[in-house]
């Protein structure tokens, strides 16, 4: 984790976002946005040794924070606007906010949306009203297109995080959250391109300027990290937190992330894949890789936390299904909960029997059972046997290899 400059008392000026803004945005949203739960979370604190509140943004109608920004912005539009109808350029959750919205308002929308987006997001845009065109490799190659084609039909331009009445909008969750809980110390938020990070920063230090705002990102995408600390990390590949996948963040966001933000967070995909997992077997909910982002950064490094009073910010919950049952198998495999085992064994009756015998006996469970005899460099007269099983933890799985070791098998884990 980075340290970036901290001050107590932050300068709120000169941003194209106030805190006033923010209120409006509040006034503008109530009613057709959920005000969220800000709930407190006593197993998490007890995993991290700190008292946490969740903000659970993936109960939003589209499952995001999005709606927030997406809704102030169309609603400043005039009746001119309006009639052109909007384009926006997403990865998923600001399609959904501004394709909902748009419709409910009456305002043609199109959304441009790279490929390699989960077909949720897509399916759910459509299902929305909004006309959806998958283009492009990024979200840049995405934004380029996007701007274009609406440029030559008379669009308006709605960006997912460089614009002022957005980044408002995204600053009322950071309102939601002082109010419900006026002690919270730090506030730990994912960065894509930044807009919800500036807009909480703006309206939680207006309101306590001693806390402490953390941001978040996956390694594979740190632009954000980058453009503050001229750096150069590679941003590329697939990640679970392809919500906060961003290459070059916002022009306004970056130095409102500058001036406000005291932390920079790097999070691996095993971290955010653990994340999800235990908020969805702890907490019961549903997350994508972005929204985990902040209970990654705390379960990676919890002293860094440690006694504080600490907000993290669920930005979404739109998740493939295919994706969390992968996420879900693999962090038991982490576990020592879900492995795959490889025995050299005899080809006569009865082995399979008494290898069973043997698992029933230390308490493992056999999933999944496969014979190979054919593609093996064993001797033709030997199989290899390959089993999936359920133990209790590591500790019963260290149990079960030695009782197959000293029943005289060839076990390894693969």
């Amino acid at each position: 984790m980075t340290e970036l400059s901290q001050t107590t008392s932050p300068d709120l000026s000169g941003f194209p976002v106030a805190p006033s803004d923010i209120q409006a945005a509040a006034d503008t949203i109530r009613g057709a946005v959920v005000e969220t739960p800000c709930s407190y979370s006593r197993t998490l604190s007890g995993i991290c040794g700190c008292e946490i509140w969740l903000k659970f943004e993936n109960l939003q109608f589209t499952s995001s924070f999005k709606e927030r920004g997406a809704l102030n912005r169309l609603t400043a539009l005039t009746a001119e606007e309006r009639a052109r109808g909007v384009i926006a350029m997403s990865a998923g959750n600001h399609a959904q906010g501004v394709a909902y919205h748009a419709k409910r308002l009456g305002i043609p929308a199109t959304i441009v949306m790279p490929v390699g987006t989960p077909m949720v997001k897509v399916e759910n845009t459509r299902h929305h009203g909004a006309e959806v065109v998958v283009t492009g490799a990024t979200l840049e190659e995405a934004a380029a297109f996007a701007r274009s084609h609406g440029e030559a039909r008379g669009m308006i331009f709605v960006h997912p995080y460089d614009d002022p009445l957005v980044i408002a909008g995204q600053g009322t969750v950071g309102l939601e959250m002082m109010r419900a809980v006026p002690e919270l110390d730090t506030l730990v938020v994912p960065i894509g391109g930044g807009g919800l990070i500036s807009g909480i920063a703006i309206a939680a230090k207006a309101i306590k300027p001693s806390l402490r705002i953390l941001g978040v990102e996956a390694w594979l995408y740190p632009s954000m990290y980058n453009a503050i600390h001229d750096g150069n990390l590679p941003a590329r590949g697939d990640t679970l937190a392809e919500g906060i996948a961003v290459k070059s963040p916002g022009k306004i966001t970056t130095e409102i992330v500058r001036r406000l933000v005291d932390d920079i967070a790097l999070v691996n995909e095993a971290e955010l894949e653990r994340a999800v997992a235990t908020l969805i077997s702890i907490e019961k909910t549903v997350v994508e890789g972005a929204g985990a982002a902040g209970l990654a950064a705390l379960m990676s490094d919890p002293t860094r936390f440690a006694g504080h009073k600490v907000g993290l910010v669920l930005s979404g919950g739109n998740i493939d299904t295919r994706l969390i049952a992968s996420v879900l198998t693999r962090e038991l495999a982490r576990e020592g909960r879900l492995t795959q085992l490889s025995l050299d064994i005899p080809d006569r009756p009865g082995q399979l029997a008494a290898v069973a015998a043997l698992l029933a006996e230390a308490g493992a469970n056999i999933i999944e059972v496969s014979h190979q005899r054919t593609f093996s460099e064993l001797p033709a007269k030997a199989t290899l046997l390959q089993l999936v099983i359920e133990t209790r933890d590591a500790a019963h799985l260290d149990e079960v290899m030695a009782r197959l070791s000293a029943s005289g098998l060839s076990a390894r884990c693969t």
